[in-house]
């Protein structure tokens, strides 16, 4: 078996990936990290059902000491911390966060210079195969038709637009060869103008507990083609992060993404 240390041990993702584990013939825990205010410090890693034996720490070597891989799905305050752990650790990362800023993008970047670092707003191994789709329908259909990019989630999430949402409009910018940061329309509040040729729009949802709803669509006069990817249950994300952690595992240092992990 190999180990695995989980920064954000006690959220949701942290939890869901615990019960993954207990289905993984390949991984297993041996490191939980919190941050250093939770109050469930000291405590075994799982919240509920079957004890793991691993208890929850703030110490970040100590919780990634002898792991092969990590985990994080954290916040976004840790991330730079985190990634500079794991490089001096030689731990390979899994970098699950979304809404990075320049600073914590640029730690991982420089933690790739050392070690293996996946890339993973989403881990749902069908938005992997859907991003290939979409860029897929980008190169075909061309610069004429508009994109729009809506997506769902449940109340408590904070950043919009959503990692995922972000990463299938970087795929169009990509197959279309221009700089997404200059075609993204994030806000139409109050404008008085029509749309702009080649933008790529972006709608958010905040809502209950919706696990995550992604739809692309391009549209041209007389036909509109959508692709779209539901989640119902935060599992497919556990398993689909066991499967890139132990794909990380032995890679050479660099930045990946969940397309290199399905191939695509």
């Amino acid at each position: 078996m190999q180990s695995i240390a989980i920064f954000g041990i006690t959220g949701r993702m942290g939890q869901s990936l615990l019960r993954a584990l207990r289905d993984s013939e390949v991984l297993a825990l041996s490191g939980a990290i919190a941050s250093v205010d939770s109050p469930r410090l000291g405590l075994d890693a799982a919240a509920e059902g079957i004890a793991t034996g691993v208890i929850i720490a703030c110490d970040m070597a100590q919780g990634i000491r002898g792991a092969a891989v990590a985990v994080d799905f954290s916040v976004g305050a840790s991330v730079s911390a985190h990634a500079q752990a794991c490089a001096v650790a030689e731990v390979p990362l899994l970098m699950g966060v979304t809404g990075l800023d320049a600073a914590a993008l640029g730690a991982l970047r420089r933690a790739s210079e050392v070690i293996p670092v996946l890339l993973a707003p989403n881990t749902s191994v069908g938005v992997g195969v859907v991003t290939q789709l979409v860029s897929m329908a980008a190169l075909g259909l061309g610069p004429t038709y508009d994109v729009e990019i809506f997506e769902a989630h449940h109340r408590m999430k904070r950043d919009a637009p959503s990692g995922t949402a972000l990463a299938l409009g970087q795929a169009v910018a990509e197959a279309r060869g221009v700089s997404l940061q200059e075609v993204a329309a994030y806000d139409r509040a109050g404008q008085n103008t029509a749309r702009g040729p080649g933008s790529i729009g972006f709608a958010s949802l905040r809502a209950g507990d919706i696990v995550g709803d992604h739809t692309v669509t391009f549209a041209a006069a007389g036909e509109r083609v959508e692709i779209t990817h539901r989640a119902s249950d935060r599992m497919t994300f556990a398993r689909g992060a066991l499967r890139a952690a132990e794909w990380l595992i032995g890679r050479p240092a660099g930045l990946y993404s969940m397309r290199d992990v399905l191939g695509l």
